[in-house]
């Protein structure tokens, strides 16, 4: 049992006589008032659960606690959905009008909106009623516009910074590097704290003189007053300010074990950034509520991920969802483009389309698969949504693309090509039709638009060849930490993000590791031809050796890669010691930034840009 308890989801006093008070009101206009004032107080219940995980999963941290981590991420990514189901019900039986009057909803908006004018979270809350309003009518989703309320603004404007600035007056001193590792105020000693502040001090001063090339030294460091928690890593995030007005990224990497918290990596390039940041993680739990900020921040280091992004990242997954959606129609507006079917070979379960501007891929799943379909028995829609939604709802590990999840939407008609509309209302006639000038979609999948591997390796390099592989043996060792097991391994279920980084992004064949029955051919005698025990086995039966071929490499210097880096993986001894260390409650190192990060090693540079542009692949 976990020494830090989850924050407690029973409705306050205050939530109740708001019920109570609703359910005695005879006249329309004071149900009104009183419903806006009954949603204003379960969101702030909602909030103020909201703003307890960062302090406790830096109480996890602290503690050494990695199972407390994992339930906390869990706990705080289901909190909100939770919190809508819960209450939408009540309000309905409550005030039941509210389930087929639209207008009794623009009464409860304007009173709502007038109630939050002056509150920091007010965007939250704005979105967070909606969702209620969506649930209480068992409507279409509708998505609300992604733009900051008057007081979200003047909020953004007027409120205090999320960091604080430190002048850099010749070099890095030492008394600066202990401004940045106290950022996240631990009440755990460090190991070696002064030790800790002259590595990272060496590592600085080597980056200055043979990477960055700086015609002058940074005007300030930059230092976000927070903690930034995820699993067994903590994180200080800072940017250096250079003359020009441009920024660096500047972020520190803490573990902790029993002789006390030390600073493991320095990570300082933007693609490092970018993948430590990406969405095919947890969340980072951030202790402050300085949100907005804080992704403002976050946006300056990573420029070419929208700032609506940066809200999922710290945990805001909602306003992010809404951000994507209003990110989608917006390309279709500046392009004049329209969806159409993805480019490829189309899948066998979900069918994609997506247009050429557009940042993310969108799937439906197919009322029946394709006759190329392998696995026995269609599960069904519902059973394959359910497998996208379970890997959104895990650390996906660096290596698992981010689903997000639309249900009961409506989209424009005039967004489709109507080739891809037919093929669509056809093959997935239970999750989509048309009617006039929408189009209805009852569940719909949003991913980031990467680069899928086989067309990425069709025009890779030798040197690029061997990185990709080696990211490839990360993902699916880090898939395979996280209890994920992906028996379709075929590299065409795998892509390339911006920054080499190698992801899986097709979960209809996803089983639960732990559940697999490793098996092998090679302890069989050459020339025997008996059919092997494990034939006859019942579920899912995998052999290591067969895993290179079983990738349907086109490339063939790409196979002989993959089977001597990833040489592993093909053994029976690496997948049985992964399920036993799972089996136990153990729970396995995740690989989020590269070896050259990490301060005991030797710094190998290498110049990069400030910001990498690669228009092929977003994630």
């Amino acid at each position: 049992m976990s020494a830090h308890p989850l924050p407690a989801t029973t409705p306050s006093r205050r939530v109740e006589r708001a019920y109570v008070h609703l359910r005695g009101c005879s006249g329309t206009s004071e149900r009104i008032a009183a419903t806006a004032s009954l949603i204003l107080a379960i969101f702030d219940d909602f909030y103020i659960e909201l703003c307890e995980y960062p302090y406790l999963a830096k109480a996890a941290f602290e503690s050494i606690d990695p199972h407390a981590s994992i339930g906390i991420s869990r706990e705080r990514l289901g909190l909100y959905s939770r919190t809508v189901l819960e209450h939408g019900p009540r309000i309905r039986e409550a005030f039941p009008a509210l389930a087929n009057d639209e207008r009794l909803w623009d009464a409860i908006d304007s009173d709502f909106v007038a109630m939050i004018a002056n509150l920091y979270e007010a965007d939250i809350a704005f979105s967070f009623a909606h969702s209620l309003r969506r649930n209480i009518c068992h409507g279409l989703w509708r998505p609300v516009a992604y733009s900051f309320p008057p007081p979200s603004k003047r909020r953004a404007l007027s409120m205090a910074s999320v960091f604080r600035r430190y002048p850099v007056e010749g070099s890095p001193t030492p008394d600066l590097i202990a401004h940045v590792l106290q950022a996240p105020q631990f009440s755990v000693a460090f190991r070696d704290f002064d030790g800790d502040v002259q590595r990272i001090l060496r590592r600085v001063e080597l980056l200055f003189r043979e990477e960055y090339a700086l015609p002058s030294m940074p005007h300030a460091l930059d230092v976000v007053e927070a903690g930034f928690f995820r699993d067994r890593t903590a994180f200080v995030v800072a940017r250096w300010l250079l003359a020009d007005g441009r920024f660096m990224p500047l972020v520190v990497a803490f573990l902790n074990g029993p002789e006390g918290i030390h600073t493991d990596a320095l990570l300082h390039r933007t693609s490092e950034i970018h993948n430590l940041f990406s969405s095919a993680l947890a969340n980072f739990h951030v202790t402050t509520r300085l949100y907005y900020q804080t992704c403002v921040f976050l946006y300056s280091l990573m420029p070419l991920r929208p700032l609506g992004h940066q809200y999922s990242t710290i945990g805001y997954n909602h306003i992010g969802k809404v951000a994507i959606l209003e990110e989608i129609a917006e390309q279709v507006r500046s392009s004049g483009e329209r969806f159409q079917r993805s480019p490829g070979v189309p899948g066998t379960v979900a069918l994609g389309f997506t247009f050429p501007s557009c940042s993310y891929h969108l799937k439906v799943i197919r009322d029946q698969p394709s006759a190329t379909y392998k696995w026995g028995t269609f599960p069904g829609v519902h059973a394959i949504v359910d497998k996208y939604r379970a890997v959104h709802d895990i650390n996906r590990a660096g290596s698992m693309l981010d689903s997000v999840m639309y249900f009961n939407l409506r989209l424009d008609r005039d967004m489709f090509d109507p080739v891809l509309l037919d093929e669509i209302c056809d093959k997935a006639a239970g999750s989509v039709h048309a009617d006039g000038d929408a189009v209805f979609i009852r569940s719909l999948i949003v991913q980031m638009k990467i680069v899928p591997l086989p067309v990425y390796l069709e025009g890779a390099s030798e040197n690029a060849t061997q990185t990709v592989i080696t990211n490839l043996g990360k993902c699916i060792r880090n898939n395979a930490a996280t209890n994920i097991f992906n028996k379709d391994l075929d590299s065409r279920n795998y892509g390339v993000g911006r920054y080499g980084q190698v992801f899986l992004f097709d979960y209809d064949a996803i089983e639960r590791l732990t559940e697999v029955k490793i098996r092998t051919n090679l302890d069989r005698e050459p020339g025997e031809d008996s059919v092997p025990p494990w034939f006859f086995e019942d579920g899912v039966v995998f052999l290591p050796e067969e895993l290179d071929f079983g990738m349907n490499f086109r490339n063939a210097y790409a196979r002989r890669c993959f089977k001597s880096i990833n040489a592993d993986l093909l053994t029976v001894s690496y997948w049985e010691g992964v399920q036993k260390l799972l089996q136990l409650g153990g729970v396995p190192e995740l690989v989020t930034y590269s070896e050259s990060c990490r301060l005991d090693t030797d710094f190998a540079g290498g110049k990069e840009s400030m910001v990498a542009i690669s228009p092929a692949s977003t994630a």
